[in-house]
């Protein structure tokens, strides 16, 4: 049986014969966001079989493939030129390369700039297939204890003190909750902040997620300052209460 390289060469032989060359497909793969055994059975098939592996930070990628023993081409997809680079990776797929986007951890596009490479194979007729995971979004919120029908995604909060204030100030007034990645200085400005604004608000800060340095810390914004200056992770997100979930 022809392998995979060699049925894209007849397909593409084919195509090109018909006028009808085929595309390749960009898969969206998500990956661990911190413990590397949190990765599915699809993903890791996935990985092993295309192509090009796009990612965010090419060594953290590495290193998460040697783990799982997977043997795969990754390139820079990120922090900079990325027009060039989608180019690259949009011609790759017109001519029938397979391509997998991935993040440095967790699902693409959530705070990231995936999107802009999905958008290019969306409007150039490029299948694009979702491969879900792990997401910090979906893992900080199932530790919260709060009511989470719909909540409320920030992205990154700002280390400008007085951006982080009006983002608090907006979340304050939602009655769902409202998440945010955090750095370690920005989230101890955001608690000292809330402890003016709503010192009573429930809290979660969810640090180093499935790390063995992981911690969750749950209660008020005055609770929660006695706990900070013990915290030092790299991964922390923040989740503020909405107005109903006090």
């Amino acid at each position: 049986m022809p392998g995979k390289r060699s049925q894209q060469n007849l397909s593409a032989m084919t195509g090109s014969a018909t006028g009808l060359a085929q595309s390749g497909r960009l898969y969206v793969v998500a990956v661990p966001i911190g413990d590397l055994d949190d990765f599915t059975v699809r993903a890791i098939r996935i990985l092993k079989t295309v192509d090009v592996i796009a990612s965010e930070d090419p060594q953290a990628t590495r290193r998460l493939l040697a783990h799982h023993q997977i043997e795969g081409r990754v390139i820079s997809y990120g922090p900079y030129n990325l027009k060039e680079k989608v180019e690259v990776l949009l011609q790759r797929l017109r001519e029938g390369t397979d391509v997998a986007l991935v993040s440095d951890c967790g699902s693409p596009l959530i705070a990231d700039p995936g999107h802009l490479l999905v958008a290019a194979a969306h409007t150039n007729h490029i299948p694009v297939v979702p491969v879900p995971g792990p997401s910090a979004v979906t893992a900080a919120l199932s530790t919260t204890g709060l009511p989470c029908d719909s909540f409320f995604f920030l992205g990154h909060l700002p280390n400008n003190s007085a951006r982080i204030i009006r983002c608090l100030t907006d979340a304050l007034k939602r009655d769902v909750p409202t998440m945010v990645f955090c750095t370690a200085t920005s989230v101890a400005c955001a608690v000292q902040a809330l402890i003016r604004l709503a010192p009573r608000r429930r809290i979660v800060v969810a640090c180093d997620m499935t790390k063995k340095t992981e911690r969750i810390l749950w209660g008020t914004a005055h609770q929660m300052s006695q706990d900070l200056p013990g915290l030092r992770g790299q991964d922390i997100t923040l989740i503020v209460a909405g107005g109903k979930g006090r």
